[in-house]
C-alpha cells in the first residue's frame, strides 16, 4: 500500500509499504478514505523535532472497517468511521472521566501513520465513531476535521470556559485556532478576538465568529487586547500554537481570574514562576481527549449546525503529499487534505 514517510526536514515522500495486520483482539484495520496534514506534522518538517529514522506521517482519518479483531463488538466490516489522533479504550477510570486522550492504554495514532492506504486502530471499540456512509463532500471535510482541529479547537475552548458572556482571545491563527474560534461561538461566547496577520485566515475567523482582529503579537497584542476589554484582558484565551511567545501572549491576554485553554503543542515553552504566580489565571489543556466530543461532532456535522470542514483549502492526491507539506509550511495552505 501507499503511505507518506518522512526521512528529514523538508524531505517527504511516498512509498510501498506492508499492509497493516490485526495484532490484538481489540484491533481493527480500516481503509481510509481521507487524511491530511496537521500543523504538528510541521514540528519535524521544519526540523524543530527530530526524527532519527524514516517515520510514517499523519493521525486524522476518515475510513472503512476492513477488519476486525475479535474482542471488537460494536463495530462491522463496512461500517464508515471517523477516530481520534489518540486510540484509548473508553473503559478505563481517565477515560471516564473525559481524557481519553490520557487513557491508560493510550497509542499515539501518530506513530502508527495514517497518511496511507490502510491503517491499523488499537481499541477499536474504544476509539471509533460510526458515521453516515451518505454524506456531501463538504461533510466529509469537516468529519474529518473532526478527527483533530476541531475537536482541539473544540477542548481548547472548554478549557478556557468560553461560554455566554465571556470575551474570548484566540492567539493562533491555524486550523485549531480557527476552529476554536467556531468552538467559542457555538458555546455561546459574547465577543471573539482573534489574532491573526493573515487576510485569508481573518476572513475565516469572521465566518467562524470573531467579532475582532488583533494583528499585534507581543506584548503589543496583549496591550490591544486589554484595551479592547476596557483595561481587563479576555475571561477566556485559546494558546494554539507552542511557542513561548504564544503562551506568554495568552497568559498576558488574560484577566487576573480568568482561564487559559492551551493546545498548541509545547516547544521549549518556559513558565516563569513568579509570573505565572502574579497572573492568577487557570491553565487547562493538553493533548485534547478528542473522543470526549466525536458524537456530538458528527451530529452538529451532519445536521448542518456546523461546517469547519472549510479549513481545508487546497485537496490534494496523496501522491502529492510533499507538496501539501510544503503548501502549508510556506502558509499558502491553511490546512491540506490527502484524497485515495
Amino acid at each position: 500500500m501507499r503511505a507518506v514517510v518522512m526521512y528529514g526536514p523538508g524531505d517527504v515522500r511516498v512509498e510501498e509499504v506492508e499492509e497493516p495486520t490485526l495484532t490484538r483482539p481489540t484491533d481493527a484495520v480500516i481503509r481510509v478514505t481521507a487524511t491530511c496534514v496537521c500543523g504538528s506534522d510541521l514540528w519535524p518538517y521544519r526540523g524543530f523535532n527530530e526524527i532519527g529514522k524514516p517515520a510514517r506521517m499523519g493521525h486524522e482519518y476518515l475510513g472503512v472497517v476492513e477488519q476486525i479483531g475479535d474482542d471488537v463488538h460494536d463495530l462491522a466490516v463496512g461500517d464508515h468511521v471517523v477516530g481520534s489522533f489518540v486510540a484509548s479504550d473508553n473503559t478505563c477510570e481517565i477515560c471516564l472521566d473525559g481524557y481519553q486522550s490520557r487513557c491508560i492504554h493510550q497509542v499515539m495514532m501518530g506513530g502508527i501513520g495514517t497518511q496511507a492506504d490502510y491503517a491499523l486502530i488499537p481499541w477499536a471499540d474504544g476509539t471509533l465513531v460510526k458515521i453516515p456512509a451518505e454524506r456531501t463532500p463538504e461533510q466529509t471535510a469537516s468529519l474529518l476535521a473532526a478527527s483533530d482541529v476541531l475537536g482541539t479547537g473544540w477542548f481548547a475552548a472548554v478549557a478556557a470556559g468560553a461560554g455566554p458572556g465571556k470575551t474570548v482571545a484566540v492567539v493562533g491563527d491555524g486550523a485549531v485556532g480557527l476552529l476554536g474560534v467556531l468552538a467559542a461561538e457555538q458555546l455561546g461566547a459574547e465577543r471573539i478576538i482573534a489574532m491573526s496577520r493573515h487576510a485569508d485566515r481573518q476572513e475565516l475567523a469572521r465566518r467562524f465568529g470573531a467579532t475582532d482582529i488583533v494583528t499585534e503579537r507581543g506584548a503589543a497584542g496583549i496591550a490591544e487586547i486589554k484595551e479592547l476589554t476596557g483595561g481587563y484582558g479576555a475571561h477566556s484565551t485559546i494558546e494554539a500554537v507552542g511557542t513561548q511567545e504564544s503562551m506568554q501572549q495568552a497568559i498576558g491576554a488574560t484577566r487576573p481570574g480568568g482561564h487559559v485553554g492551551f493546545v498548541g503543542v509545547a516547544h521549549d515553552v518556559e513558565l516563569d514562576g513568579s509570573d505565572l504566580f502574579v497572573s492568577t489565571v487557570h491553565l487547562h489543556g493538553g493533548p485534547a481527549p478528542v473522543r470526549r466530543f466525536l458524537p456530538d461532532l458528527v451530529e452538529a456535522i451532519m445536521t448542518g449546525q456546523i461546517a469547519p470542514g472549510v479549513v481545508f483549502d487546497l485537496t490534494l492526491p496523496i501522491e502529492e503529499a510533499a507538496e501539501g507539506y510544503r503548501a502549508m509550511d510556506e502558509r499558502t495552505a491553511t490546512k491540506v487534505m490527502l484524497t485515495l
